[in-house]
């Protein structure tokens, strides 16, 4: 059975440049007619897996980066006591039945992989026994020796929970593709919204008194926003990356809510120290498909004297009542964490307001239920 647990999160932002454009201005979009504030889904994405790290072993998770080969030579150094060089040596030959483009630096990929720390690790389980003999090998018998390591296998499965939510792809090997569990959206503020400058001077300490002039000045755009933001996680495809295991698919589900909900990219953060709590989390559990509630906003917001967020709550949840009236497309479960002051029209939609650590204990306790129940 498929289940989808979609977020929903509101949260207002002070001046800030949470991701920029090449030309460091903050990201925008036309939305609804207007100019909107924008963060993109891959800056949140990389937010939240940072944040997986506060809540996870870090040595559990996956990583993504060009350098697998220099990674695996390190544990492989580490685990036969080899010189650099010949570490290297084999973890090059142990990797060259990937057939992935080489980079333009040395022992480079031609583009990022993502993969499991733990899936290194068994791969040099699987030659630690055999690591001096090895070494010792020219390059011929060494290419010889590790041909028939079964690297694509190790790391096509047992993947750690960053890879079986966001998943991989991999040009040059479908086989080791992984469908991603989860999708994220831009967020997008929920009124429009204007790039403004902040003009900076520096002054030079050392200078004398009598010197009034800046030693540095510049300029660094920025916004303020209520955005809107949206994820979706497949319960089914989490389950199926995870091989089926219920209990890593509900926890990788609760690592997830609670990093995407709490976490913040870091752009200009010394600049603006914009980190903010959420001010409205959603999350509703479907069988039909996700459903992103971003056409609420499709008409802004105004503040008319009165702030953008209450506006924006009582948008938000007439949306998912009249999707749900209009299209049938009806949530299982809806849990909520708001402030009920800003909300007191909406809470027929919303539901009543529980403590955030109340409602991801109640999520993930619906979906073991409905991964159990689908086992049966």
């Amino acid at each position: 059975m498929r289940t989808y647990v979609d977020v929903h999160v509101l949260q207002t932002v002070p001046p800030s440049n949470l991701n920029r454009d090449d030309a460091g201005t903050p990201k925008q979009a036309i939305y609804g007619g207007v100019k909107r504030a924008r963060v993109s889904s891959q800056a949140w994405k990389r937010a939240t897996r940072t944040a997986f790290a506060d809540l996870v072993d870090p040595a559990d998770l996956g990583t993504r980066t060009k350098k697998i080969s220099a990674l695996l030579a390190e544990k492989i150094a580490a685990r036969g006591g080899l010189a650099p060089d010949d570490a290297e040596r084999v973890a090059t030959s142990v990797l060259s039945d990937l057939g992935i483009k080489a980079g333009k630096k040395a022992a480079e990929t031609a583009y990022l992989l993502f993969f499991g720390r733990p899936q290194l690790d068994r791969l040099v389980d699987l030659i630690g026994a055999d690591l001096p003999r090895l070494a010792g090998l020219d390059d011929k018998a060494l290419a010889e020796a590790v041909k028939e390591v079964p690297v694509r296998a190790t790391l096509g499965t047992g993947h750690p929970i960053d890879v079986a939510l966001f998943g991989r792809m991999v040009a040059d090997l479908p086989g080791l593709n992984v469908d991603a569990a989860t999708q994220v959206a831009h967020a997008l503020s929920t009124h429009a919204a204007e790039v403004e400058f902040d003009y900076y001077t520096a002054v030079d300490d050392e200078n004398p008194k009598e010197d009034t002039g800046a030693g540095m000045i510049g300029t660094i755009e920025f916004q303020s926003a209520t955005l809107y933001r949206f994820a979706t996680v497949g319960l089914h495809q989490l389950l199926d990356n995870l091989a089926g295991d219920t209990d890593a698919a509900v926890e990788a589900l609760r690592v997830f809510l609670t990093a995407f909900t709490t976490s913040m990219p870091t752009g200009h953060s010394n600049s603006f120290a914009h980190r903010t709590a959420p001010n409205l989390l959603t999350v509703a559990i479907r069988t039909d498909q996700p459903v992103n509630l971003v056409s609420a906003f499709e008409k802004p917001v105004t503040a008319n004297g009165h702030g953008l967020l209450a506006g924006s709550v009582a948008q938000f949840a007439a949306e998912l009542d009249q999707t749900a009236a209009l299209w049938g497309l009806r949530p299982d479960l809806v849990v909520s964490t708001y402030d009920t002051t800003d909300a007191d029209p909406a809470t027929t939609a919303l539901g009543p307001s529980v403590p955030f650590p109340q409602l991801v204990t109640t999520v993930t306790t619906a979906a073991r239920d409905r991964l159990q129940a689908t086992r049966r």
